[in-house]
């Protein structure tokens, strides 16, 4: 049994990468292949990742250890003779209750988007290559066990994005996927001068053993290195490299311009699983390689998380005010997003700090973790509706919305169900995710982050109020001018809608037109879902519990 799921943990990274080989291979006998060759091949790693989940459920950890190789400090470098065990090398993939998570949405939301795209394109075979690959590298980032592997697989999801991002093949869309590739690449090399320092003084890259290290839990230290002015500096680096690609102000250019120029196929998948990928991984290298006992050690290291914690305030205010202003939809959610991981930091950070006791430290677990997965299914969601909404009517700006709910309803119907569960009314997952982490911050006695939550919610009411007002209530329907001509919506500027949301094409989507059932079906399955899980709350806690209990494990004897 544990072979099998073993098997799994490799095949769940391994599949999609071979799979992505295969639409440019069969793309030199036949055209159009690349979304069949997509959909077979996200079926099998649906079908693996619930295996693998079904096993975890229970609680249980798999690893894996590619080749078995091991090396590091051993007898011969011991002065005490002691012996040892050597430590990991290669590629060690672990499954546990928190990888789960992430393993679960990739799969979820990877089959998902994909009958999206069948109707919005882009339609090329190199883009479902590109799109499997980043799906493979997704899977990596959830599962490894090793710093230096988490390094490669960020950077190969963030090459494939980049990529897809220029998809849309519009100056603007080259001009965002060139920011990212600049702003993107700036964190990757942080973070690998992080990972850097930390093989210069710990001699291992692996999760497990660099956390025993740093603890000082091994035979050749005498005491831990959590004080090491290097080590101090590793976290930084690593924190800054992950932000970044998670898109916390003031680090989050890239983000608004890459999905607001992106097909919207895209927008929908990037915007659910890109910068969630990110903040997981610095969820478990904060929590799991660090520990809470890292910052609990010193003056420095207490400083550089608080730090940490400031930039995610001003992430969480500065995107929710960002997206009140922005007239177009993709932007405002875009920035919206900056937000949410704001909060989703706040979580990580909260957790850890030394003010924290078990109860704050449990709540802040569960915030983060319900938080990636609402987050992944609502602004999946919102970002499909808007992408239906704009292949249906040429909408794309929040003047551009009034009385399209008379026009398409359960469009307007499930834009108006994300965006309540975005603000975190209750009882959708927003609300869930959203109140763990305020709950944490108060039984750490953060009051000045509890402010910030409140004011963010206050905020993203204002925007969300804009766009449903325009929906439901606004006199008067107004259309953008089909022919691009600039005498369309007042005040616009008439610009042309491509029907895909890119790829290249020139049509003009109007009417009633460029519709699909898997474009509306996302939409309504992300509504549905959004809402569902809101009254799962107690199983989403059952199923964090191994996490939270590891992480309070982990922290020194401290009360608030």
């Amino acid at each position: 049994m544990s072979e099998t799921v073993e098997a799994a943990l490799a095949l769940l990274v391994v599949v999609p990468f071979l799979g992505a080989t295969l639409p440019l291979v069969l793309g030199l006998v036949r055209d159009s292949v690349g979304w069949a060759v997509a959909a077979a091949v996200l079926v099998v790693e649906a079908g693996l990742a619930a295996r693998v989940v079904y096993t975890l459920a229970g609680g249980d950890r798999v690893v894996q250890v590619l080749g078995g190789e091991t090396f590091g400090r051993n007898d011969e470098t011991l002065s005490s003779g002691e012996s040892t065990e050597g430590f990991a090398v290669g590629i060690e993939l672990v499954g546990d209750p928190f990888s789960g998570v992430l393993v679960l949405l990739v799969a979820g939301v990877s089959l998902g988007v994909l009958a999206f795209a069948r109707q919005s394109g882009p339609h090329s075979n190199a883009f479902y290559s590109g799109y499997l690959l980043l799906t493979g590298a997704l899977m990596g980032v959830a599962l490894t066990g090793d710093l230096f592997n988490l390094f490669v697989f960020l950077e190969i999801s963030g090459l494939t994005t980049y990529a897809l991002v220029a998809s849309g093949r519009s100056p603007a869309a080259a001009v965002a996927a060139l920011k990212y590739l600049v702003v993107g690449t700036t964190g990757a090399s942080m973070y690998l001068v992080g990972i850097g320092y930390i093989f210069v003084e710990t001699g291992s890259l692996n999760m497990v053993d660099v956390s025993r290290i740093l603890a000082g839990e091994t035979a050749f230290l005498d005491e831990g290195l959590y004080t090491d002015p290097l080590v101090v500096a590793a976290f930084g680096f690593v924190a800054v490299g992950l932000v970044t690609k998670a898109a916390i102000f003031p680090l989050h250019t890239w983000q608004p311009d890459a999905y607001a120029e992106a097909p919207d196929t895209v927008t929908v998948y990037i915007s659910a699983l890109a910068s969630t990928a990110a903040a997981y991984a610095l969820a478990r290298v904060t929590w799991f390689v660090f520990t809470p006992a890292f910052f609990d050690a010193g003056a420095a290291n207490r400083r550089v998380l608080e730090f940490l914690l400031v930039l995610a305030a001003a992430s969480v205010v500065a995107g929710s005010a960002l997206a009140a202003v922005q007239p177009r939809i993709k932007r405002m959610f875009a920035y919206s997003s900056v937000a949410q991981f704001g909060l989703i930091v706040i979580g990580i950070g909260v957790a850890v700090h030394p003010a924290a006791g078990e109860q704050a430290t449990t709540f802040a677990v569960y915030g983060v973790g319900i938080h990636l997965v609402g987050h992944a299914v609502i602004k999946s969601g919102l970002f499909a509706t808007a992408g239906a909404l704009a292949a249906a009517t040429g909408a794309r700006r929040v003047s551009e919305y009034a009385g399209l709910a008379r026009r398409r309803p359960v469009l307007a119907g499930g834009m108006a169900v994300l965006g309540f569960a975005l603000v975190g009314v209750p009882p959708t997952v927003g609300f869930i995710g959203k109140w763990y982490v305020a709950l944490g911050a108060v039984e750490a006695g953060h009051w000045p982050l509890v402010t910030v939550i409140f004011v963010s919610t206050v905020l993203s009411l204002l925007y969300i109020a804009q766009i449903i007002e325009r929906l439901y209530f606004a006199g008067v329907d107004v259309s953008p001018d089909p022919a691009g001509t600039g005498t369309g919506s007042p005040g616009e500027t008439g610009e042309a809608v491509a029907a895909d949301g890119g790829a290249g094409a020139t049509a003009v989507a109007t009417g009633e037109g460029s519709l699909s059932v898997g474009m509306i079906a996302l939409a309504v399955v992300a509504a549905v879902l959004a809402v569902v899980l809101g009254f799962t709350g107690s199983e989403l806690s059952a199923w964090l519990d191994p996490v939270a209990a590891a992480v309070a494990d982990a922290a020194p004897e401290v009360t608030a």
